[in-house]
């Protein structure tokens, strides 16, 4: 939330957020890791606490969509991070758009990305 004005910007017009347990996962990692970690977490339960804002399952669907773009980014010698392709895999299953700060998401032809770089 503090990274991108723009994203912020989407999030506060967005109808509906959805994110996975991976997401809060990398962000709960960086908490452990920061000197505000009693504050982002109150932030995030806040955050999580509108009807418009949920979690969504990972489960077989999101793996099987997991190894497809796997395998598609293996062929193409395009790598990206594990938690990454989770993320890909569930707003693929979902039929949703991926607003990041993260360029190599655009590798990911099976979504839809939104990327916000750093500062813009």
């Amino acid at each position: 939330m503090a990274g991108s004005e723009a994203v912020k910007l989407v999030l506060q017009r967005a109808d509906s957020i959805c994110l996975t347990p991976v997401v809060l996962a990398e962000l709960r990692v960086g908490f452990l890791g920061g000197s505000r970690r009693a504050e982002n977490e109150r932030l995030l339960e806040r955050f999580l606490q509108p009807a418009r804002v949920r979690v969504a399952a990972i489960d077989g669907e999101t793996a099987i969509r997991y190894a497809e773009i796997f395998r598609y980014l293996k062929r193409q010698g395009t790598p990206v991070p594990t938690n990454d392709l989770w993320i890909a895999a569930s707003a693929m299953q979902l039929g949703l758009r991926i607003v990041t700060l993260d360029a190599h998401f655009q590798k990911i032809p099976q979504v839809i990305v939104d990327y916000h770089p750093t500062g813009a």
